[in-house]
């Protein structure tokens, strides 16, 4: 467990309670499994070492309600969201062990359990006025964050994913969100928790209903991007790609599509 956590950064705000107090606990020597016990999570945390070897991870929650933990911020991360989205954490669940029933672990994942993963890693929900939407659509970058930067004051984001908790830590401005491609209902925990539940079927998932969103760029995540040349660095703030040209021959010569 990294000591120090910075709780006062916006991406935490919705974490910071309970994930404060736990924090302390650990780092004053409680077992992780422990210190993220007691609270509002449908699965019981235990050890890692729980998990019998060769079981899948997510089959092992699904069978018996218990989430084998690690120590560390990962799974630190991973049981705060378990307890502050427990219908959506236990659909996406559900989603990865019926796969996991259907087609076996295997080499590859399969586009439903790979949008699964994609989003408990590093999704996020957005609620957020249109026009912000259709910048982040369009990724138009300086739209969004640069000509459009008063709607922010009117847009929330909870980022979701507990692999990009982590990582926000240490903040960097290539970290990027998969944002949920929809306006999300983030009035209360509760509200939020039933919206994405609802959505975590395997067919919205098959379609992976995501945008991606560096979320450094987000006004008042970073001083750094008060400069806004901090949003012309292309390797981050990626345009969207254009289908390229196809060839047809005709009797008439080639045409372009």
């Amino acid at each position: 467990m990294q000591p120090g956590l910075d709780w006062s950064q916006h991406w935490y705000a919705p974490w910071r309670d309970p994930g404060e107090a736990i924090a302390a606990r650990i780092e004053a020597g409680c077992a992780p499994h422990d210190a993220l016990g007691g609270g509002t999570a449908p699965v019981r945390f235990v050890p890692q070492d729980r998990l019998p070897p060769g079981t899948p991870y997510e089959q092992f929650i699904f069978d018996t309600r218990q989430c084998p933990v690690r120590p560390g911020l990962h799974n630190f991360f991973n049981g705060l969201v378990w307890m502050r989205f427990p219908r959506a954490k236990s659909a996406l669940n559900r989603v990865q062990a019926q796969a996991i029933a259907r087609d076996g672990v295997g080499a590859r994942r399969g586009p439903v359990r790979d949008a699964v993963t994609v989003f408990d890693e590093n999704g996020a929900l957005l609620q957020a006025p249109q026009a912000l939407w259709d910048a982040l659509e369009a990724r138009a970058w300086r739209g969004l964050f640069v000509d459009l930067r008063p709607q922010w004051r009117e847009a929330r984001l909870v980022i979701f994913g507990h692999a990009l908790l982590e990582q926000l830590a240490v903040p960097r401005k290539g970290l990027t969100a998969h944002v949920w491609r929809e306006d999300a209902a983030l009035d209360s925990g509760a509200d939020a928790d039933a919206w994405l539940a609802a959505r975590c079927t395997p067919e919205q998932l098959a379609g992976k209903p995501f945008t991606p969103l560096p979320v450094l760029g987000v006004p008042g995540w970073s001083p750094e991007n008060e400069n806004f040349s901090f949003y012309d660095d292309s390797l981050v703030f990626r345009p969207r790609k254009t289908p390229e040209a196809t060839t047809t021959t005709t009797s008439a010569g080639p045409l372009r599509s």
